[in-house]
């Protein structure tokens, strides 16, 4: 039998899903995910997402790696699910946007700065190539 896109959604991960959206706060999704992820795990995702918002930003891929530290092979596979994934990274991003909490990264335009400002390295978001997951 051919597994499908959906058996990653299994019960234990259904039930991951509701114990997150049964968090309250940001000290309480702390606590959960220290808990649940080793640190290197919690700074990987944390590192994913400043991918996302940076690409999101429009900085170039060699820009992105050297101010995140991640592959550009990394950044490719994030670009990738930006433009077609479930669409989970661009409801976030919008989300945030409408809401009024700026969602971009440390170093993007028009973010506070924690990275160094190098705005000639910017480059037009990413289109969709129309590859496939």
């Amino acid at each position: 039998m051919q597994p499908t896109a959906d058996d990653w959604r299994s019960p234990d991960v259904e039930a991951l899903f509701d114990a997150l959206l049964s968090l309250e706060s940001r000290d309480e999704a702390a606590a959960f995910l220290r808990d649940l992820c080793t640190l290197g795990e919690i700074r990987d995702l944390a590192q994913r997402w400043t991918v996302v918002r940076l690409l999101d930003a429009g900085l170039h891929y060699s820009e992105i790696s050297r101010r995140t530290g991640a592959s550009t092979a990394t950044i490719t596979r994030i670009a990738s699910w930006l433009n077609h994934g479930e669409g989970g990274y661009r409801l976030l991003l919008e989300r945030g946007r409408r809401d009024g909490s700026d969602v971009r990264a440390a170093g993007a335009p028009g973010a506070t700065a924690a990275y160094p400002e190098a705005d000639e390295h910017r480059a037009a978001p990413v289109a969709p190539s129309g590859a496939g997951r």
